[in-house]
């Protein structure tokens, strides 16, 4: 039986999970391309902000959570930590390169508690099944006082980026996808936005599941959105 729908018609439940898992299984030979021409090349250095939001030392273990093909993972790698990459696509795992990595559910991570000292997440809050329980599923792997730092979509405040950047997103990019990579998968991409808490509602959720000093940042004039948070010293 399918999964009731979420806001827009998307799927929750085990349903979300499968057609999730399947999604990126097909598009991970051409992600890293498709990001880069989505993005205009600028989610590379979104990701290097987000790293180093962790204000982690070389060393420093950090899980990245939804690693995909591991661009995380080699920006972290890049400035002396040292990641580990987990994610619930095989094929995303065996397309990239570079990092300890394993499959599982952001939900339940195979890790014990405070094993690790920083978490970066890149574009994927929205594909997660249990929100909420992958959140907390995070805070559990840190130390006490490790650092998140959840990278996603965000959008311009101002009325005429919004404009601009809403076109892009919604339209341009479904055809960039179609193109380069898997017309469904980039249809599903805007989509996916409905899945997002707002900020307030993020922040209050980061917090119920240990985490504080939750920091909320925009990128690039709204095209991106960062969150950073340390985990408490109890959950």
């Amino acid at each position: 039986m399918a999964a009731p729908p979420a806001r827009g018609g998307l799927p929750t439940g085990a349903e979300k999970t499968r057609r999730v898992r399947e999604m990126f299984d097909a598009i991970a030979p051409r992600y890293e391309l498709v990001n880069r021409c989505i993005s205009l090349g600028l989610d590379a250095g979104w990701r290097r902000r987000t790293v180093a939001a962790l204000g982690l030392r070389p060393g420093a273990i950090v899980l990245d959570v939804a690693a995909g093909t591991g661009d995380l993972a080699t920006a972290a790698r890049r400035v002396g930590l040292r990641p580990v990459a987990l994610d619930l696509s095989m094929g995303m795992l065996e397309s990239g390169a570079g990092a300890p990595a394993a499959q599982c559910d952001a939900a339940a991570l195979p890790v014990r508690d405070g094993a690790a000292d920083g978490v970066v997440c890149g574009f994927a809050l929205r594909n997660f099944t249990d929100l909420e329980g992958s959140l907390r599923e995070m805070a559990r792997a840190l130390r006490p006082g490790g650092r998140a730092a959840l990278l996603e979509v965000g959008a311009p405040a101002h009325p005429l980026l919004r404009a601009g950047y809403s076109l892009w997103f919604d339209r341009v990019v479904p055809l960039i996808g179609a193109a380069l990579s898997d017309r469904a998968a980039y249809r599903y991409l805007p989509a996916s936005v409905a899945y997002l808490p707002e900020p307030d509602e993020m922040r209050a959720l980061l917090e119920r599941v240990g985490f504080d000093a939750v920091e909320h940042q925009l990128l690039s004039g709204g095209c991106s959105q960062l969150y950073v948070a340390t985990r408490g010293d109890a959950q």
